[in-house]
């Protein structure tokens, strides 16, 4: 069993500690891709019965974090070519929506708030954590979202923002694929201020295939 321990919260259910737990150590790598889930040794190493992890584990099954398999049970997924395609393909479309809303719709306020978020991911790229890294990067994404002025919308990119969630760890891993980011965050936030509707799309388009490539290399070049 991996090195990760539970990180308790007074303010949350067992279930959710649990699943939070679990879920940081898959992001982390410290649970890799293929390795089985065992209820029982997961339950004595973080200290609580089988309910909680059991429950977390259907939780995580919904994220695409694990996959059931017949006979032998839960598994930290493995990251696809055709997983990661299917996802970013999605979210392609589903970006050059909110980006041509939010070009109609961001006031001087929101448009301040994106800058800081920027520069907020900036300030972390030294500083190594990657889990805190993808936060900010999510982040940035979250303030166009919420700028298109469309509910429906938002809540569809955030259920999708799980599945990518891992993809973001993975492709963080790369210092250089670091400052790529800062790079496309300054050049999103500058189009969206000019209203640059296609500038806008085609810098996010650039900014999710550089992510698509940059992870199949990953994928492929594992052992």
């Amino acid at each position: 069993m991996n090195d990760f321990s539970v990180d308790m919260n007074e303010y949350l259910p067992l279930r959710d500690v649990v699943f939070n737990t679990l879920r940081k150590a898959i992001l982390k790598g410290e649970l890799k891709p293929g390795e089985r889930l065992m209820e029982i040794a997961l339950a004595d190493r973080l200290g609580v019965s089988r309910t909680p992890v059991r429950e977390a584990m259907r939780k995580l099954e919904l994220e695409g974090l694990v996959v059931m398999i017949p006979r032998r049970g839960a598994q930290v997924a493995n990251i696809t070519e055709k997983d990661l395609n299917d996802v970013l393909e999605v979210r392609n479309a589903l970006e050059n929506l909110s980006i041509q809303k939010a070009c109609a719709c961001m006031t001087e306020e929101q448009l301040e708030k994106l800058h800081e978020a920027a520069r907020r991911f900036e300030s972390m790229t030294e500083d190594g954590n990657l889990v805190k890294l993808a936060e900010a990067d999510v982040d940035f994404h979250e303030v166009i979202y919420q700028s298109s002025d469309n509910r429906r919308l938002t809540q569809v990119l955030n259920n999708l923002r799980e599945q990518i969630y891992r993809y973001r760890v993975e492709y963080l891993k790369d210092e250089a694929t670091r400052k790529i980011l800062v790079k496309e965050h300054e050049e999103i936030y500058q189009a969206l201020r000019e209203r640059n509707v296609e500038k806008a799309q085609e810098i996010s388009y650039r900014h999710i295939e550089n992510q698509r490539e940059a992870i199949i290399r990953s994928i492929r070049e594992e052992p």
